[in-house]
């Protein structure tokens, strides 16, 4: 249907009268900044004439006499102020520009955690009524593959509206309380332990030194511990370990997890971070397995930036891939 005559788009509306106050204020700094550089000019002139003699009947012609050493001072002067106030007026008038970009954000992020919160449960419904339907049928049941495909989908849709949350984690207003990093692994390893028996692969960690903390919100680093090991377990042949190891280096705590898989194979090291970027080895399929969407990773680093850190690929070959995470050092209160 065509919108009648007097009727507009509201986004359009909010688009036209965001660019209206941006030009409205575009249009003041730039006039404080001309009334400024005159007021300037002004006082030059004050200093040599006095306003008396300057606005006196009668007077027909004054002159200014400025020396060469006065005029390029003064000049300097004008300008050094005319620059600050330009810098200070650009800082007020960006930010007034992208006020209405942070808040589309801001109602977009709500958007997406309020509809992954609302679909997670009718999802995980859905997905343990086929588990109960997979058990039910016989075997040799014409309607086995079909209900096993069923499962994967549920599977599938689970992972991306798991990764749409994680997409969503802000950081918090005010500061991270530090993170013990000991518990924090252990609390991963334990979460990731049943996949990894299903999987016929061990973890193991080493000794954490009590006094390693990260300024880091615990979900957000468990979420990012999850998603390596869960990534080191789908890419470990069965029989094979993962290693996780945390320790300090350089004022800096870097947290490792390390596979005994192929090697990153089929896309260059430095791209895994990105996203939708996936590997086409992992034991489960990598690239090609319905449950990988090339998100996990990408989140990951995101997280660690978000908190001052760094992700990145320690090594990688036939013997396995480590990868690392990078935090500045917290101080235990």
């Amino acid at each position: 249907m065509t919108p009648t005559r007097g009727t507009s788009d509201p986004d359009a509306l909010l688009v036209r009268n965001a660019a209206r106050r941006v030009g409205l204020s575009i249009t003041l700094g730039v006039t404080v900044l001309v009334v400024a550089v005159l007021i300037a000019a002004l006082a030059v002139v004050f200093t040599q004439i006095p306003p008396g003699d300057l606005f006196s009947p009668g007077t027909h012609e004054t002159v200014v006499d400025i020396g060469g050493l006065d005029l390029i001072v003064w000049g300097v002067v004008i300008g050094l102020a005319a620059v600050l106030l330009a810098g200070t007026l650009s800082v007020f008038v960006t930010r007034r520009a992208v006020a209405p970009l942070v808040d589309a954000l801001r109602r977009q992020r709500r958007f997406v955690a309020d509809a992954s919160h609302e679909l997670r449960t009718p999802l995980a419904i859905v997905d343990a009524r086929i588990q109960v339907l997979a058990r039910e049928l016989p075997t040799g049941h014409p309607q086995q593959e079909l209900v096993a495909e069923l499962r994967n989908d549920s599977r599938a849709l689970n992972a991306v509206v798991s990764d749409l949350l994680d997409s969503i984690d802000i950081s918090p207003d005010g500061p991270v309380t530090p993170l013990r990093v000991g518990p924090a692994v252990q609390s991963a390893v334990a979460a990731m332990r049943a996949l990894a028996r299903d999987r016929d692969v061990t973890i193991s960690t080493v000794a954490v030194s009590a006094d390693l903390a990260v300024a880091v919100p615990e979900t957000s680093l468990h979420r990012c511990l999850v998603s390596l090991l869960d990534n080191a377990v789908k890419h470990s042949p069965p029989g094979r370990s993962v290693g996780v190891t945390a320790f300090m280096q350089r004022g800096a705590v870097l947290i490792s997890v390390a596979d005994q898989g192929h090697g990153i194979q089929g896309i260059s090291p430095d791209r895994i971070f990105d996203r939708f970027a996936r590997s086409a080895n992992a034991v489960d399929g990598g690239g090609s397995a319905r449950t990988g969407f090339g998100i996990g990773l990408s989140l990951v680093q995101d997280t660690v930036h978000r908190y001052g850190g760094a992700a990145f690929v320690t090594t990688t070959s036939a013997e396995g891939t480590t990868i690392t995470l990078r935090f500045p050092r917290a101080a235990l209160t």
